[in-house]
């Protein structure tokens, strides 16, 4: 196949307009795992770690639905200190949580073990996440590295490119945690103001794919908030009511302030004919796509 004519799931995407709105996975905890030489395409799975460290780590991870990455820093930059882990979390009042060590042999990495089952530090900075995983699929290193690489030149200390997160038709992905936002269809240019943006607490429609703690309808019905009224906070918007009728959702979106405004938004759901979502992949799939219109 030459070059003119391989398949990139993320240009095909683009092309059809895949909707971004509804497309993060659920979940509030993440574990990142430094890892500085090559990535398997199965991330952590793959790696060549003992495997009674390995089944420990990925079970107490599995109770919690923690979702496991491996990371590292653009470029792949020597250094002299021990690679590190993290547990991330987000709490259901906003609450960031992480806890941080090093490793250096297989047993250092059961204190993400420990971790799972401790509360975990308050606070500290946030942690932006790039998808730059290529075994797994070509578009995460062909959009991901060049919008790693303009993340990390302007924040270094913030930034790290990591395995799969989902949604590889999307690249460039970028997850903010343990904020839990997802962003895509990120390149060089737009990814500097959507991360400085997101640090300043105001979330753009524009880009986002949705909110972790939050189900598809949801995180559709608050993006179409967004877009109708504008930026807000992360943490700006509330769901105080979902109902469900079949393929169709109502949602109350409501803000935090007192006497904010009720914004009732209609989510309905379809599915799309099947067609390639990945790269690698070569069956057909379709996928479910949300809508959502807010009510005079």
């Amino acid at each position: 196949m030459t070059a003119a004519s391989r398949f990139f799931c993320s240009d095909a995407a683009r092309s059809r307009a895949d909707p971004l709105a509804g497309t993060a996975p659920y979940g509030s905890t993440w574990i990142l795992v430094e890892y500085r030489g090559g990535w398997p395409p199965n991330g952590f799975d793959g790696l060549p770690l003992q495997p009674d460290t390995k089944r420990l780590v990925f079970a107490a991870a599995q109770a919690l639905r923690a979702r496991i990455l491996l990371i590292r820093r653009h470029g792949r930059r020597p250094a002299d200190d021990s690679p590190r882990w993290a547990v991330l979390r987000y709490g259901n009042d906003g609450a960031h949580r992480q806890t941080w060590g090093t490793w250096s042999r297989d047993e250092d990495l059961l204190g993400i073990v420990a971790a799972l089952a401790a509360p975990g530090d308050p606070g500290g900075p946030p942690v932006v996440l790039v998808c730059a995983h290529g075994l797994h699929d070509a578009c995460c290193a062909v959009r991901g590295r060049p919008v790693g690489r303009a993340l990390s030149e302007r924040w270094p200390d913030l930034v790290w490119e990591c395995t799969h997160i989902g949604g590889d038709r999307f690249a460039a992905n970028v997850v903010v945690a343990p904020d839990g936002v997802y962003y895509g269809n990120l390149d060089a240019a737009s990814c500097v103001r959507v991360v400085e943006e997101h640090l300043a607490d105001r979330v753009h429609a524009d880009h986002l794919r949705g909110y972790t703690n939050l189900f598809p309808p949801q995180q559709t019905a608050v993006a179409a908030v967004l877009g109708r009224f504008g930026p807000a906070g992360r943490h700006h918007y509330v769901i105080e009511e979902t109902v469900r009728d079949s393929d169709r959702w109502l949602v109350r979106v409501t803000g935090r302030a007192p006497r904010s405004p009720v914004h009732d938004v209609d989510v309905r759901s379809y599915r799309t004919p099947p067609r390639q979502l990945t790269c690698r992949g070569r069956s057909m799939s379709s996928t479910v796509v949300y809508e959502a219109t807010i009510r005079p």
